[in-house]
């Protein structure tokens, strides 16, 4: 018998320590995002930690701008960036307020509102991909620089938040090396899944952008 998803709010304690232990307890997770045009919820299964100031691969590596001012806290808040000229990603901010880590999400299942999701990737193939890498999951969701500095912990309505969903179990988290990140930033063992799902993308190791001649 397959349990139901809690559906309760995780609180903002919840997100209120180390990005380390924060994002693989993302995993499993449901995020919720409601539009005009209805909810679409989705179960987390793939996520990125990005530690501020003492990671390279962070954009906070080199201190507060207004560019990344949200992920400085407090926690629990949306930090959304623009990439690439045509992609938004989104990260939830965690650890205590001024300490600038995040964590990235991925990839994950749409598990209500696959209709609606659809109609905005319609280059998936199918549902699995609906999802499937960061870009992806934040076009799906409509996610875009409008929600930069949205509170996912806030009472009464919101755009966005985070339910408690079911878990993965230690046993089913897989870690490796970040996706994409160029140079020191790159090693870390920072990117966590779950083993065997399909929604899950694909690891791509950093490939410099050539200039153009």
């Amino acid at each position: 018998m397959i349990a139901t998803p809690d559906r309760t709010p995780l609180p903002r304690d919840f997100f209120d320590r180390p990005v380390l232990e924060v994002a693989p307890d993302l995993l499993g997770r449901l995020l919720v995002r409601e539009t005009p045009d209805g909810p679409v919820v989705l179960r987390l299964t793939e996520v990125e930690a990005y530690d501020g100031q003492n990671d390279p691969g962070s954009h906070a590596y080199r201190g507060r701008t207004p560019r990344n001012a949200v992920m400085f806290g407090p926690p629990g808040h949306v930090y959304v960036y623009f990439t690439y000229g045509m992609w938004h990603c989104m990260n939830l901010v965690c650890g205590p307020e001024g300490r600038s880590s995040a964590v990235l999400l991925r990839a994950g299942e749409i598990v209500e509102g696959a209709e609606l999701a659809r109609t905005r990737r319609l280059s998936a193939r199918n549902d699995k991909e609906l999802a499937k890498g960061p870009a992806r999951l934040a076009t799906a969701l409509d996610i875009d620089r409008r929600l930069d500095g949205t509170d996912a912990c806030a009472t009464g309505e919101t755009p966005l938040r985070v339910l408690a969903g079911t878990p993965v179990g230690r046993d089913r988290v897989r870690n490796g090396p970040r996706t994409g990140v160029a140079g020191e930033g790159g090693v870390h063992p920072w990117r966590f899944w779950v083993a065997d799902d399909p929604t899950v993308s694909p690891y791509r190791a950093h490939v410099p952008r050539r200039r153009r001649s």
